[in-house]
C-alpha cells in the first residue's frame, strides 16, 4: 500500500519581512511617544536626577550636589530663576561670562 505524504506549498517570506518592518516601526513610534509624553529631553541635563547645580564663587566652575546636601565650601546655589537645566541652555551660556562674588552679587567672571 503506497503511503501518501502531503506536500505543503512554500511559505512566502515577503509578508514576514513586511510584518517585521511594521513591528519595528511601531516600536520606534512607541518609544518616541513615550519620551514626548514623559517630558524627557534629548539635551544633556546639567545634573542627574536627585542633584542640583551649584556655582563656584568667584569663577565659572560648577558642580552637582545631591538634593539633600548643602553646597560644598567655595560653591553656592545659582540665583533663583537663573539655574541652568541643560548643557547649552540660556542660563548655561549666561554663566559662561558671569559668576557671583562672596556677597552673592552677580559679577563679570575673571578672565582666564
Amino acid at each position: 500500500m503506497p503511503s501518501s505524504t502531503a506536500v505543503l506549498p512554500p511559505i512566502p517570506t515577503g509578508g514576514t519581512r513586511r510584518a517585521r518592518r511594521a513591528a519595528a516601526g511601531l516600536a520606534v513610534a512607541a518609544v518616541t511617544v513615550a519620551l514626548l509624553a514623559t517630558g524627557c529631553s534629548m539635551a544633556d541635563a546639567t545634573c542627574s536626577d536627585g542633584e542640583y547645580p551649584v556655582l563656584w564663587v568667584g569663577g565659572t566652575g560648577s558642580a552637582c550636589v545631591p538634593d539633600d546636601e548643602e553646597p560644598p565650601k567655595g560653591y553656592t546655589r545659582y540665583p533663583e530663576g537663573k539655574v541652568p537645566q541643560h548643557v547649552g541652555d540660556r542660563w548655561d551660556t549666561y554663566w559662561e561670562r558671569r559668576t557671583v562674588d562672596e556677597h552673592g552679587r552677580i559679577v563679570k567672571a575673571p578672565e582666564e
